[in-house]
């Protein structure tokens, strides 16, 4: 990893240093070609604040663009043709911000004049950019084939499926970046014995890849092994590493196969990215703006809310409980008290609709689900966020497991102050019902974007306004 983040800053540089002489080179050429009676012949080639202060800027604003889109995050696996199609959407979007806030001229009249400014910078900004990723790109690639960076790999399964896979990631002059550290077992079949080293079980993948650093996981088992398949993905689910599975005929029939690579082995790619990383970071500002927001606004109803619960039966106003938020890390949950003191002396025990622990101001609070906006709190400091799965206690998620183990996918996220599950299912009050609930949340995730999680809030203020809650 540490290498990887090495090879990270030339491609910034190069991104930022192309950015920088495709702005001057558009800076000269608008000065002296396109506007020459406004600006004259000289402009571009004396001291000029605009110029500097652009050639600064500019870049910087094009490395901030490209790195919300998430162009840094996996180098050595740029794909040359890709490079060149997502340069291409990137600097049309980034054009036209720049051209409105920076270039538009209500002074200047003529649309030639607007089209052939569009038309120069993006031409100018795409083909030294593009130029400069292919050139950062190929140097990669070489290095890849040379076998001097790659990809440390570990093959989970030891059967035929392993060792067919193995003979082809090593036929040929390269590793396709793949660098072989060994194999676990899942089965008694030892196919791989003499051809890699046995690490281990498969069971202690989580300890092997912070011993080995590895970076790609491999499993190649047959297709009937669903159970296995399920262990090893839930293992893995918080491990920074990429998962791909071995595909039978099946699976490329339907379609799931997409290669990378025309001669790279077909493999099919577990991908953990829920959504773009622009998508991520602008969810993640909107909660921070929007619990900020309700903090500040909402404040005399917090605290009139408060005087309500305090005096309304004994006990604290505000009720904390410990639940598993994002990747499996414990956090206090906030909440207005709805129930009695001691409500849990007898054990955990979630609620029900005729639950005589819940004080009487605590049932108009849930209806209206007033009692959860204390925990706007805590997405503002990143425990939670305005929508995701609801968070559970460690004591149910443990009953959980055993019958839905797909349940660990919910972690992959923040959960929510609201979620699909709560719209389209409502509270669980028993087991039985938060596995019915859990493929809503499980949906959610596999179709996350914000638009979904606008969707998400306007049913929820719905569900408020009618008083649904429970």
């Amino acid at each position: 990893m540490i290498k990887l983040r090495r090879h990270t800053i030339p491609f910034i540089l190069v991104d930022f240093i192309a950015a920088l002489i495709a702005w001057f080179s558009f800076f000269a050429y608008r000065k002296v070609f396109v506007e020459p009676d406004k600006f004259g012949y000289d402009i571009p080639f004396e001291a000029n604040s605009n110029l500097y202060l652009g050639l600064l800027v500019v870049p910087l604003y094009w490395v901030i663009l490209y790195a919300l889109s998430g162009a840094y995050l996996d180098v050595w696996r740029k794909s040359r043709i890709k490079e060149i199609s997502r340069t291409f959407s990137l600097t049309v979007l980034g054009v036209v911000i720049l051209f409105f806030v920076l270039l538009l001229d209500d002074e200047v009249r003529s649309y030639e004049v607007y089209y052939k400014t569009l038309v120069t910078l993006f031409l100018l900004h795409f083909v030294i950019t593009t130029f400069g990723r292919i050139l950062t790109a190929t140097h990669i690639k070489k290095l890849i084939n040379a076998r001097k960076i790659g990809f440390k790999t570990i093959i989970v399964g030891s059967n035929t499926i392993a060792l067919d896979l193995v003979k082809e990631l090593q036929k040929g002059n390269d590793l396709q970046g793949y660098l072989l550290e060994g194999f676990v077992n899942v089965t008694d079949a030892c196919e791989l014995n003499g051809v890699l080293p046995r690490l281990g079980n498969y069971q202690e993948l989580p300890e092997l890849i912070k011993k080995y650093q590895i970076e790609e996981v491999i499993i190649a088992l047959e297709s009937t092994k669903h159970r296995e398949i399920t262990e090893v993905n839930n293992l893995l689910e918080d491990e920074p590493v990429i998962i791909k599975i071995v595909p039978d005929l099946f699976d490329v029939v339907s379609g799931s196969v997409k290669m990378q690579n025309v001669l790279g082995t077909a493999l099919i790619e577990i991908n953990h990215q829920i959504m773009p990383t622009w998508q991520m970071v602008l969810k993640r500002i909107i909660d921070v703006v929007f619990a900020l927001f309700v903090l500040i606004v909402l404040s005399p109803l917090y605290l009139l809310l408060a005087i309500a619960v305090k005096f309304s039966s004994d006990g604290p106003v505000f009720f904390k409980q410990a639940r598993i938020g994002l990747h499996g890390k414990p956090f206090f949950i906030i909440k207005y008290r709805t129930m009695m003191v001691n409500a849990e002396a007898n054990g955990p025990a979630l609620s029900s609709k005729e639950d005589k622990r819940i004080t009487g101001l605590g049932r108009t609070l849930r209806k209206y689900r007033l009692d959860e906006i204390p925990q706007f709190y805590n997405v503002l400091v990143g425990d939670m966020s305005l929508v995701g799965p609801r968070p559970e206690r460690q004591f149910f998620i443990d009953q959980i497991m055993p019958v839905a183990p797909h349940y660990k996918h919910l972690q992959r996220v923040r959960p929510g102050i609201t979620s699909w599950g709560m719209v389209k299912y409502g509270y669980a009050e028993n087991i039985e019902q938060m596995v019915e609930r859990l493929k809503f949340d499980i949906l959610y995730i596999e179709n996350m974007s914000l638009a979904m999680d606008l969707r998400i809030m306007i049913y929820t203020i719905k569900t408020i306004i009618q008083g649904r809650g429970k």
